[in-house]
């Protein structure tokens, strides 16, 4: 199969699931394909999918992985020892584990082709993500709480794990609970990494989009956050801090002053 096939395939498979979708077209170009997969699989609820679509998405998303490129720790400059600023792409980067800043139902983002982390760490893991974070989310019986971190396999994105941890929400002022909640998040997902045998953790900006955390203060407590506990457990973990926006890449230049 080529990639145009591949995709094509998966297009069917999706709009064949749902009466719904009976009057969606084929879109003619690649990039409208592109989205309206991304849309389908963004909205697709955690059900099993053949052998064969899993067999055919894994191969999409592998070529998909290596025309985007994948980033290694290697090639990464230290800001201090053990500790890394990147910016980039964090669903091209190849550490142990990578966090996502997940919401308190733990399955991922749902609206299509949403702009966050969760929706953009689920699309590009496959459908297999979702089902992995409803099982664990039936087996606890309950949502998850702030501050609290679980880990899946990673899937087709080039790392090995995903991390998932609930950020506070931030409504008004931000409170000491909410930096400490946040601090949480941190210390949960290296404590858990640490029980994993994992080497090397790559942090999201938690909380600071969707949940509207302050940015600059996010990763004031982020960056305190890990020193404190790489001081406590030394040489365990090395730790990428992984930015978007120029904005968030010049506050922990900063930082690392």
């Amino acid at each position: 199969m080529t990639q145009d096939e591949r995709l094509d395939f998966l297009l069917r498979y999706l709009l064949a699931e749902r009466k719904e979708y009976a009057s969606i077209r084929m879109p003619d170009s690649v990039s409208e394909k592109r989205h309206l997969l991304r849309s389908l699989m963004n909205v697709r609820p955690p059900i099993p999918a053949s052998a064969e679509f899993l067999a055919v998405q894994d191969a999409y998303l592998q070529a998909r992985l290596s025309e985007r490129g994948v980033t290694r720790l290697g090639e990464l400059k230290p800001a201090q020892p053990g500790i890394y600023l990147w910016q980039g792409d964090i669903t091209t980067l190849a550490a142990d584990a990578i966090v996502n800043a997940a919401n308190s139902q733990m399955l991922g983002c749902f609206v299509p082709c949403h702009g966050c982390i969760d929706n953009a760490i689920h699309t590009y893991a496959g459908v297999q993500l979702r089902l992995a974070c409803a099982a664990a989310m039936r087996q606890q019986g309950q949502e998850e709480a702030t501050g609290h971190a679980k880990i899946t396999k990673a899937y087709n994105l080039p790392c090995r794990f995903v991390l998932h941890t609930v950020g506070p929400i931030i409504c008004g002022s931000v409170t000491k609970a909410d930096r400490e909640l946040l601090a949480s998040c941190y210390r949960s997902c290296l404590d858990l990494a640490a029980e994993t045998g994992l080497h090397s953790v790559a942090f999201c900006c938690i909380s600071t989009g969707e949940f509207h955390f302050p940015g600059e203060l996010a990763a004031e407590i982020a960056v305190h956050t890990v020193q404190a506990w790489r001081q406590q457990h030394p040489n365990q973990i090395e730790v990428i801090f992984n930015v978007f926006k120029d904005s968030d890449y010049e506050i922990y230049q900063r930082l690392f002053q």
